[in-house]
């Protein structure tokens, strides 16, 4: 892979900055490997298409742990609740015991669902892309949450910090 030239005179903290005034829920990618369960926070997470059903993440190519979840090609995504900032914090480090006091229950195929979640889903390995520091992911969906779990609020990341819708009925 060659070096991309940075593009003269963008700031990266600018940039990412001026990125952050995009909201983003923000989900947890998670499956059991070696019999114990690992996962990560992401933030980077949407719909691809529903026919064939698939979504997508993006996950930083340092990443520690998504190297150890791609092998089994399959995983988990758990969109985190409006009360969930704890747990996103948890997953976000590094070197600790991310599951410590975390409530889950496995999904059909054995992948991690995070207890009081917003919805989750359940997917197989798709596509991989490579994009600069990141890698772009993308899953098949085989088993989703059913449609009463979905009565919780988002848990929304904007400007940098946790964020709540304030009113969900506010457009009708």
């Amino acid at each position: 892979m060659s070096a991309i030239e940075p593009v003269p005179g963008l700031d990266a903290r600018v940039l990412r900055d001026a990125l952050g005034h995009y909201a983003s829920g923000v989900t947890i990618v998670a499956a059991v490997v070696d019999g114990e369960p690992a996962g990560f926070t992401c933030q980077s997470f949407y719909s691809v298409s529903l026919d064939p059903p698939l979504v997508s993440f993006s996950v930083m190519r340092t990443s520690t742990t998504y190297p150890r979840i791609r092998p089994g090609g399959r995983f988990s995504i758990n969109v985190l609740s409006r009360d969930q900032h704890d747990i996103s914090s948890q997953f976000a480090r590094s070197g600790t015991d991310k599951w410590a006091g975390v409530d889950w229950s496995p999904t059909d195929a054995g992948n991690p669902v995070i207890a009081d979640t917003l919805m989750w889903l359940d997917c197989e390995l798709w596509a991989e892309h490579e994009a600069g520091d990141h890698l772009i992911v993308i899953g098949r969906v085989l088993q989703h949450s059913p449609a009463e779990w979905h009565s919780r609020d988002p848990l929304l990341f904007f400007k940098g910090k946790y964020r709540h819708l304030r009113d969900a009925d506010e457009w009708g």
